[in-house]
This record gives structure tokens, C-alpha cells and sequence, in this order.
């Protein structure tokens, strides 16, 4: 069920001014969802379903009778196959690469006390309306990194090294798709002026150390040290707060002007980050000294709305984009996922913001799937897809609802007739892999070791890779599977102890591609745990 997906956040004051370092240490992120929709529903057999970041480029498929295209572990011996990788084109100068490690570190830390929101649908959604950003945000090259954060606040943040990171939350409070750009858009613009380094260039050879010393305070507020991680965060910046203090406006102003270029250039129309701004603005006025975090970290002023709405009413638009109705369908899983326990409370929201009336179907289906109402959601859902066929989280959505119901075999046939339509479209794939393990596991070796050599940085393929190889005959890569998951959920030795497994199950089987792979692989590990020590 979609909201089996959001957690309990670690109790203890997470601050996201890793943001460019430019807000003061001092405030809190407010607590997260419930124990319950942590836990979700008890002895479901898809176990690791909604767990997936999404494939950039569309995998390629064999038919199932083929050797599997991955017989000699294609995925596993490309030399740069699971390092951590470079944030920017050559010639780029807006983010370095130390600044890159230190990030992708920060995020292994991250995963490791703070839950996500494992929607495969939401995430390629998101995935793709920052791809469509990029390209119009002075950050030509950008290799990001996306983290669906399972909070029902408002939120969203940017680290350094290309992590973009929001809350579910936000899609309840934003009310169309280019509310929700300009958030994205602004996060954006931060990156690209590169505020963090910015905000330090008077100690320029102690930009790296004190950048780790800031995420290693944030890993630890997550943790639930508190004010102790945030207090270390702040010992190290100690010289530089009243720097930061001084161009935290400016710097707001220039991802504002950023943002709003962005927008327009990629279709949206500039005024919804006015809109957004003035929701915002209402919304502070009335929680008073509880704001959500996001309005602690990039503070609403009037004056800054009037100078984003002068700069948006001199920007030239060409034709703009029409409201989506992905949107509005993603905005519904999260309104599900976060009233896990009063669907009415979503429907109410959907409906008071004059939602389209399909997205309410939508809801509706979910709603009625979960009630044990499958056959009247999944023809909620086929109707809706005929009326939409090129919107592929639809039919992606009857697959994950006969799934979550226990009709594997449905799965799969709806799974590979949409593949057949929309080939690489990852939330089905994952899916479809994740029902494969039940009924043909050497096809969701196949089909996961494409994911895997597509989405290196994504633990939740190699947790399904893991137990698709050790279903399939495949045991040393199956360990080494379950090590990549380990380490990119941030536990370095417990996966290096893994590595040392999977190496002597190579040996026992005279496996020697995989010995020497897990070699090559034991040696990257112990450059990640170096880099990750300077978090401790």
C-alpha cells in the first residue's frame, strides 16, 4: 500500500539549512508521521515495494527465454558502475567535486535516519519535472540526486553535490503543478550560484572541512542528537554565521531571479512562485512561532515577494504550459500516504482545492483498493487509462494495486503489456520485478540487473537484486547486492562485512568474475567509509 512508504522521522530537530549554509543552526523540523504509517500493513508479501528511485534512461529488456544479459555481470563490470559520480560536466565550475563526495556521503548518512517516501510513481514524477528545470538553471551537466522525504510538512531542500530533496508534504500545500516547479525551481537556483561555497569564500581552504562538519551536524540532528548535532554544526561555522546572516536575503533574491527564468523558460508561468509565496505567507501568519521548516530556512518577507513579482512581471513567456493531471493524481498518493488513517481527510483536500474531477476517481480507486474493493478500483483505473493513454502512471497504478492484492499473475500481465507500450518506464519495471520474484526469478535477475547498471545509487534495486540472485543461482552476486544496498543506506562496515560473504561464497563456486569484481569492489567501499568518516 502507498502509505506502508511513509515512516516515523527519527524524533530530534532535523534543520535543512545544509542548504547553502545560510540560514542560523537553530531551527527545527517538526515531527514526522505516525508509528503506524510507518509500519504500514503487517505480512504483505511486497515487502520492498515503493522503495525505488527511477531509471533516467529507459532499460532494455530480453525476452524471457533469452540468456539473461547479464550472464557475465555486465552490470557489475563497468569500472565506474557503483562510484560515486561526477556532479558536473567538464569545464563546469559550480560545484566541485569534493563538494560532490562529501554530498553523496552526506545522503548515504541521511537514508540511514531519515525515512523516505518510497512511492516509485511520485519519484519518477519528480525526477522528471527536475529534469525539465535543469536545463534552464545555469547547471548544464548536473548529475542530481532526488530524495522523496516521507513528512507530511512543508518542505524541500538542496545540499551540496546535486541532492534535491522534498518532503511529501509539499504536495499537499502546493495546488498545481507550477506551484510546485518554482519551489523546485528556486532549490535550483541555489545550487546553481552556489551559495554554500559563496557563503565562505573568505576561508576558502577550509570550504571542504567545514562542510563536512556542517552535514556531519545535520546526520546527527537526525539521528536525534538534537541540539547537539545542531550546536557542532554551529561550533564549526562559528567565524562565519554573521556572513551567512548578512547575505542570506541576497541569496534568496538571486534563487528567486533563478527560479523565476527557469519557470518561464521551461513552460510555467512566473507568477505561481508569487502565488506560492503569498500561500506561504498566510500560512506563517497563521501557525505564528511554529512555521514549517521550510519558512524557517527561506524566510517570506514582503519586501522579497514584491521583488520577485516585479522581476516576474518583466519576464517574457512564450506559450505555457496547461495544469497537469500527473500532478494532481501524484498530489493524491500523498494525500492518501499522509491521512493514512482518515482517507476522508485527503478527499476533502483534493476537493477544496477544485482538483480535476479525475483525480478524485483516482484517489477514489486507491481508496477502494485498500477497502478491499479491487475489482472497482482497477476498472476505475483502466477507464481512466483509456481516457489517457499516454500517461503511463496510470496503468503503472493497476499494476501496483493487483499487486498489493495478491494478484501476481494480473501484475505481470498488465506489467509486460505496458512495457510493450511504454518500454523503460522504471515504476512499472520495478514493480513487474518485484511480482516476477514470485513466479520467475531468473526474469527478475534479468530485469533488476538493468535497473541496477541504470540506477547505481538506488539501495531499493539492489535490496530486489539481492534476493533475485540468491533465487536465481546467483550467490556471490547476490551477497555483493546486498552489500551495494548496505552501503548506500549509509552502514559502510556492516556492508564491507558483506563484501568479505560474497568473496568467499566467489571462491566456494569458482566464481572468478565475481572474486574479482567484489575485489574492485572492496576497495571503492573503503574510499566511502574515508570519505564519510569526516561526518563523525
Amino acid at each position: 500500500m502507498i502509505e506502508r512508504s511513509l515512516n516515523q522521522f527519527t524524533v530530534g530537530r532535523l534543520a535543512l539549512v545544509v542548504v547553502l549554509g545560510m540560514v542560523p543552526a537553530t531551527q527545527a523540523l517538526s515531527q514526522g508521521l505516525t508509528q503506524d504509517q510507518a509500519q504500514g500493513q503487517p505480512g504483505s508479501p511486497a515487502q520492498f515495494q515503493y522503495q525505488y528511485q527511477l531509471d533516467a534512461q529507459p532499460p532494455q529488456y530480453q525476452d524471457q527465454g533469452q540468456t539473461p544479459s547479464y550472464q557475465g555481470q555486465a552490470w557489475l563490470d563497468q569500472s565506474n558502475g557503483f562510484e560515486l559520480p561526477s556532479l558536473m560536466s567538464t569545464g563546469s565550475n559550480a560545484i566541485s567535486g569534493e563538494e560532490t563526495r562529501l554530498g553523496r556521503a552526506w545522503l548515504r548518512q541521511f537514508r540511514a535516519h531519515v525515512p523516505e517516501w518510497r512511492d516509485p510513481i511520485a519519484q519518477h514524477y519528480v525526477e522528471g519535472l527536475v529534469s525539465r528545470l535543469i536545463p534552464y538553471s545555469d547547471l548544464a551537466g548536473i548529475n542530481t540526486a532526488v530524495v522523496m522525504v516521507a513528512n507530511p510538512t512543508l518542505n524541500a531542500f538542496a545540499v551540496p553535490g546535486g541532492v534535491i530533496g522534498v518532503n511529501a508534504g509539499l504536495f499537499a500545500f502546493a495546488h498545481d503543478e507550477a506551484e510546485i516547479a518554482s519551489v523546485i525551481a528556486h532549490e535550483l537556483g541555489h545550487l546553481s550560484q552556489r551559495h554554500y561555497a559563496r557563503s565562505q569564500q573568505r576561508a576558502e581552504q577550509t570550504q571542504i572541512p567545514a562542510m563536512a562538519a556542517m552535514l556531519a551536524g545535520l546526520v546527527a540532528a537526525a539521528a536525534g542528537a538534537g541540539d547537539v548535532g545542531l550546536a557542532a554544526m554551529a561550533g564549526t561555522q562559528a567565524a562565519m554565521v554573521q556572513d551567512q546572516l548578512r547575505y542570506s536575503r541576497r541569496y534568496e533574491e538571486e534563487a528567486d531571479r533563478v527560479g523565476l527564468q527557469a519557470m518561464a523558460n521551461a513552460g510555467y508561468e512566473p507568477q505561481a512562485m508569487i502565488d506560492m509565496f503569498r500561500s506561504m505567507q498566510r500560512m506563517m501568519s497563521l501557525q505564528g512561532d511554529t512555521p514549517p521548516e521550510f519558512l524557517l530556512t527561506h524566510p517570506i518577507t514582503e519586501s522579497r515577494i514584491s521583488d520577485a513579482e516585479d522581476r516576474a512581471n518583466q519576464i517574457a513567456t512564450g506559450a505555457l504550459r496547461e495544469d497537469s493531471l500527473e500532478y494532481h493524481l501524484v498530489r493524491a498518493r500523498a494525500l492518501k500516504a499522509i491521512h493514512h488513517r482518515d482517507s476522508g481527510q485527503a478527499q476533502s483536500m483534493l476537493r477544496q482545492d477544485n482538483a480535476p474531477e479525475d483525480a478524485h476517481r483516482y484517489l477514489q480507486a486507491l481508496i477502494d483498493a485498500q477497502a478491499g474493493g479491487i475489482d472497482s478500483a482497477l476498472a476505475t483505473i483502466d477507464a481512466l487509462s483509456s481516457a489517457y493513454p499516454d500517461i503511463a502512471m496510470l496503468p503503472a497504478t493497476a499494476v501496483q494495486l493487483a499487486l498489493d492484492n495478491g494478484r501476481v499473475d494480473d501484475a505481470i500481465s498488465r506489467a509486460d503489456r505496458q512495457l510493450r507500450l511504454m518500454p523503460g518506464y522504471a515504476p512499472t519495471s520495478m514493480l513487474l520485478a518485484e511480482a516476477l520474484l514470485q513466479r520467475d526469478p531468473d526474469r527478475a535477475w534479468r530485469v533488476l540487473s538493468d535497473l541496477a547498471r541504470q540506477r547505481p545509487e538506488d539501495p531499493s534495486v539492489f535490496a530486489l537484486l539481492a534476493e533475485a540472485a540468491g533465487r536465481s543461482g546467483h550467490e556471490a552476486w547476490g551477497h555483493l547486492a546486498r552489500a551495494e544496498q548496505t552501503q548506500l543506506e549509509g552502514d559502510i562496515d556492516r556492508a564491507i562485512r558483506q563484501l568479505d560473504v560474497a568473496e568467499q561464497v566467489a571462491r566456494r563456486s569458482s566464481d572468478l568474475n565475481a572474486e574479482i569484481r567484489i575485489r574492485e569492489r572492496e576497495k571503492a567501499f573503503r574510499d566511502y567509509r574515508e570519505t564519510m568518516e569526516k561526518f563523525r
